[in-house]
């Protein structure tokens, strides 16, 4: 059996992950899948818990993903698409925690983290498009899935290694992005989806 088999769902292990959860419950006493949206993400745990629990939320969140996707390959090497692979596993494993019931957060950061190894550029991009959605609206959900399609389209404008399949990849999480906010986005048509900033204690 190929080593590549079992890095897959160590890379989801590791995906699944339940940062934001585990950080709330062991310092806060507080349970996010009941407070605020319920998302598992570094929003939500910033609208509930500030900005000192968001943070290391963030940073974990981004390098679970970036972490088996630049690694992995060193370890075993072998086709590209193992390395797609272990992105894709640990993004699932960050939406889909086992951890925790398999919910968790709607994988930005972690896919942030597995397209920044992936391709550098395009994720400075995606970064530069959310940061300046988020900035002039307030609002992260449609942030994320503008970043998401800018992703898509700078990897179809800019070929990045791994070609073709990196872009279908990125089409892919552009659709898995709008799918996991598809209440943000029925939120945002009927103006009541909350903006960034607007924080609710537990």
């Amino acid at each position: 059996m190929t080593p590549q088999l079992f890095l897959v769902p160590i890379a989801y292990v590791l995906g699944a992950t339940p940062t934001s959860h585990w950080i709330a419950r062991a310092f806060y006493g507080v349970d996010l899948r009941k407070e605020g949206s319920g998302n598992l993400g570094a929003t939500n745990t910033y609208r509930v818990l500030g900005w000192r629990a968001a943070v290391p939320v963030v940073i974990i969140d981004v390098l679970k993903g970036w972490a088996p996707t630049a690694a992995f390959p060193l370890l075993a090497p072998g086709a590209f698409q193992w390395t797609i692979a272990y992105g894709a596993a640990a993004i699932l494993g960050h939406v889909f925690s086992f951890w925790i019931g398999f919910c968790g957060g709607k994988g930005v950061a972690t896919s942030a983290g597995v397209f920044a190894a992936l391709t550098p550029m395009a994720t400075l991009i995606a970064l530069g498009v959310w940061l300046g959605v988020v900035s002039t609206t307030g609002y992260v959900s449609l942030g994320s899935i503008l970043g998401a399609v800018a992703l898509a389209t700078s990897t179809l404008l800019i070929p990045p290694s791994g070609g073709g399949t990196v872009s279908a990849f990125t089409i892919v999480l552009a659709g898995f992005i709008l799918w996991a906010h598809r209440g943000n986005v029925v939120r945002l048509v009927r103006g009541e989806e909350r903006r960034f900033g607007k924080r609710r204690g537990p």
